[in-house]
């Protein structure tokens, strides 16, 4: 034993090795366990602390609460005991190191991010049993070579709160000091105010001392300082601390914003709930790794260099590291009652050519009126519809989004993509504000008047660090006229603005369309695309041909066309083959148009992986989509599904549905994806985590809704499955599909009769209508009927269901896996060794 062991060698069956700590709070030994022959961490407690019976008492129910709490990020405490007088606590043994010796050395921002999200989660946890730590300190903090972090003394700092022996404030470490109304504990420098004061506490002083930490982690200062306990607690109390943004010029502006908030003196303006921290630190991760994805810097301060110069295989792969332990989902920022109301509205309108009114947003983007310094970011708001008829909406949401898609392809240019700033839809916005939140030099703003046959246009541009109009105007005309108004407004700004750009940058002047007939079409048809449904689907086929019709030339009606015929099998019951060879046609003429369109490209990959099962080929037109334009939602969030629900390449296809998440946040369909792609990985709880979150969107989503209870089959939780399928049929009919996964529940839940009487029905049904085959292979197989299972997959094949191309994650046939049938057959649809 050396001179740093105490006196004992063994404390009850603990076994003394080494000391290997120690603080206010006591004495840390590593230790053997004799009866369970296992090291732990072994801290003996000061006399003092443990005088009083009560104290103690209390001292042990907190402990045994936080040991209840079997939380990953919390130390687990395995026993509270005292030995001839001698306290102790046993903890798990962390071999790592303190948050204080990882902070001697800079961190990336990942890495920062995610001990922070672990820290606040380990509190979130703590603060729902009752349990508020009070001494969050990087002391508290360990952190292991693989990354877990793990919170240590929770109850100590209890223990220690009501000594009433007072300390010298002139001691700059001084660890607590009292006051009348209460006893102030804690470590000074990371106290929050009602600490200080003395008042109650609760989660939110939790919240407070990790925002100090957080700033000491990004500026290697701590935000409040003195020479004495007192100065610091004077500074805690009144003095506002540095902007973290002066002290580290790389930092994101929402990370700023979210210590800030974590660091309000008053604590109703805190984080009310460290989920609510977690929330945004998770938010804030994911567009990193989406921002090291797209090659650009969404929270960058204007001005910052947008472009990486990197491939997609580069930011992929940094994507992919940087996402090495992937938690949460994308935040947005507006009201719950706003996303509701603005999915119902929500329109997909893709990329129309606005003629040369492009070329002279672009060049106001680089030259202001008064000064030459470059305009390198946009974000374009959406357009106000300011018309009494809610039909024309597609008209003011087509009209920006094409704004914003042709004008990301200006090089050099940064513009926030659409899915972010329509959450601003709807919502009376000041300009200066949008800029600052996303950082960017320049706001659009734009509304849209139509009166009967009469259009009316009116758009400003405004530069955010002057705050002065670039541009300006409104423009009354005929709605057929559309297309020669927008050739207008261009000469007006060009002149205006001393166009200068480039020979690539002219390219983007190149129209989709001469036709207003086949624009509005166009328009009309994404509308209706993205209702998902049988009807909508049809009406967009409709819409789609009328554009085609209107110019036979028009790429972008084509590669429409081709994705609404790839979907008609899926949403309704037409057989495959009479539609699938459809949408190749349309696909391979948008190519044959356009070999740039990104959107035709992603059309033919769709129907290349669900028809013609060639994968490889799919995955080639997918990322050749990408490289052509990284911000088409749609092509990330189909390319997701052939990584993960086809490949079983899980944690490439969850990177890809987020980003298409964050590319298009308030999208139903994109949201119940990357539950779908959680769920397919057989991680259920964050599959109906954000079902859920889905579902609060939009509750009469029914695809949302069906795949959520599926996946609380895959749970184990029958029942609230059973209820959801009822729900599902109950609003949206006894669709076939809605009925074999219901079968499937049912046989898994052990009611067989209820599953078969499922299956009867399609039989029946199947006499006057056609039921895909593969529906009764479902049942079958969850009936642990094989050889009917398997003659109903051979229909299916014969039939080239797109489900099938799904055959080799899909849950419902795992009880066929084994079969030597199923093996052929996945071999045949060259899934086997994929």
């Amino acid at each position: 034993m050396n001179e740093e062991s105490p006196v004992k060698t063994n404390i009850s069956h603990y076994r003394i090795v080494s000391k290997i700590g120690a603080g206010g709070m006591g004495e840390v030994y590593l230790a053997e366990d004799t009866r369970l022959d296992r090291k732990v961490a072994l801290k003996l407690l000061p006399a003092e602390f443990t005088q009083d019976a009560d104290r103690v008492r209390r001292f042990i129910q907190e402990a045994k609460a936080a040991s209840a709490l079997n939380h990953p990020n919390i130390i687990t405490i395995y026993e509270i005991g005292e030995e001839q007088g001698t306290h102790f606590m046993a903890t798990e043994f962390i071999d790592g190191q303190t948050l204080r010796q990882i902070m001697a050395t800079r961190m990336p921002l990942g890495t920062l991010i995610e001990i922070a999200i672990q820290i606040a989660s380990a509190l979130g946890a703590a603060h729902a049993a009752g349990i508020v730590h009070r001494d969050i300190k990087p002391e508290n903090v360990m952190v292991r070579p693989d990354g877990l972090v793990k919170v240590l003394d929770f109850g100590l700092a209890k223990l220690a709160e009501r000594r009433t022996a007072t300390v010298n404030e002139d001691a700059p470490t001084a660890f607590q000091a009292k006051t009348d109304p209460g006893t102030v504990m804690g470590t000074v420098t990371y106290m929050s105010p009602e600490q200080v004061e003395g008042l109650d506490i609760d989660g939110r002083t939790d919240i407070f001392s990790l925002g100090t930490v957080l700033y000491e982690m990004i500026t290697g200062q701590l935000p409040f300082t003195g020479q004495t306990a007192g100065a610091i607690f004077g500074a805690i109390l009144h003095r506002t601390p540095t902007p973290p943004s002066q002290l580290n010029h790389e930092l994101p502006a929402e990370l700023e914003r979210i210590v800030t908030k974590a660091l309000r003196k008053n604590r109703e303006e805190r984080y009310q709930t460290a989920k609510d921290l977690v929330v945004d630190l998770k938010s804030l991760k994911q567009e990193l790794e989406i921002e090291a994805k797209l090659g650009y810097s969404l929270q960058s301060a204007p001005g910052r260099e947008a472009a990486s110069g990197k491939t997609h295989e580069q930011v992929k792969a940094e994507t992919e590291q940087l996402s090495a332990v992937s938690t949460g989902t994308a935040h947005t920022t507006s009201s719950a009652e706003y996303v509701v109301s603005e999915i119902k509205r929500h329109k997909r309108a893709a990329v129309a050519v606005l003629l040369t009114l492009l070329v002279a947003i672009a060049a106001a983007i680089y030259f202001s009126l008064s000064s030459n310094r470059a305009i390198d970011s946009i974000a374009v708001l959406p357009f106000v519809n300011a018309s009494a008829d809610p039909n024309s909406e597609y008209l003011s949401d087509g009209l920006a989004e094409s704004l914003i898609n042709s004008l990301s392809q200006v090089p050099k240019l940064r513009v926030v993509p659409r899915g972010i700033v329509f959450s601003y839809k709807g919502r009376e916005v000041d300009p200066r504000k949008v800029g600052s939140d996303l950082g960017v030099r320049a706001v659009l703003t734009g509304r849209v008047v139509q009166r009967g046959d009469t259009l009316s246009i009116q758009a400003e541009l405004i530069d955010v660090a002057s705050v002065a109009q670039l541009w300006g105007q409104q423009y009354n005309r005929k709605l057929s006229d559309i297309l020669s108004v927008q050739e207008e407004i261009a000469q007006q700004i060009s002149e205006k603005l001393r166009l200068r750009l480039s020979g690539q940058e002219r390219q983007l002047t190149k129209r989709s369309t001469g036709s207003t007939e086949a624009y509005q079409a166009y328009l009309k048809g994404r509308y209706y695309w993205n209702k998902r449904t049988e009807d909508g689907l049809r009406k967009a086929i409709e819409y789609f041909k009328q554009a085609t019709d209107s110019d036979p030339n028009y790429a972008r009606a084509y590669a429409g066309l081709a994705d609404s015929y790839a979907l008609l099998t899926e949403y309704s019951a037409t057989p495959a083959h009479e539609v699938m060879p459809k949408a190749k046609s349309a696909a391979q003429r948008a190519l044959a148009l356009d070999d740039r369109l990104s959107e035709a490209h992603t059309s033919l990959a769709n129907v290349m992986s669900l028809y013609e099962w060639d994968f490889v080929g799919a995955e080639r037109e997918f990322r050749r989509a990408i490289e052509l334009d990284p911000n088409y939602a749609t092509t990330h969030q189909w390319y997701s599904e052939l990584l993960g629900d086809i490949l079983g390449r899980f944690d490439e296809a969850i990177v890809e549905a987020k980003l298409a998440q964050q590319l298009d946040p308030l999208s139903l369909i994109i949201n119940k994806n990357v539950a779908l792609k959680f769920a397919t990985a057989r991680r259920y709880d964050q599959a109906v985590e954000q079902y859920k979150k889905t579902l609060e969107m939009d509750p009469n989503f029914g695809v949302a809704r069906w795949e959520l209870a599926f996946a609380y089959g895959g749970k184990g939780m029958y029942e609230e499955g059973i209820a959801e399928f009822q729900k599902v049929i109950n609003h949206a009919g006894r669709r076939p599909e809605y009925l074999a996964d219901f079968g499937q529940v049912y046989a898994a839940s052990g009611r067989k009769d209820e599953a078969q009487k499922l299956r009867d029905e399609l039989l029946e049904r199947s006499k006057r209508e056609h039921i895909p085959a593969v529906y009764f292979a479902i049942i079958y197989a969850g009936l642990g009927e094989k050889d009917q299972a398997f003659a109903w997959l051979e229909k299916a094949y014969a039939e080239r269901s797109f489900y099938l191309a799904y055959l080799k994650t899909d849950r419902r046939f795992d009880n066929l896996r084994s079969d030597p049938r199923f093996l052929d057959l996945l071999r045949r649809m060259k899934l086997e060794g994929n």
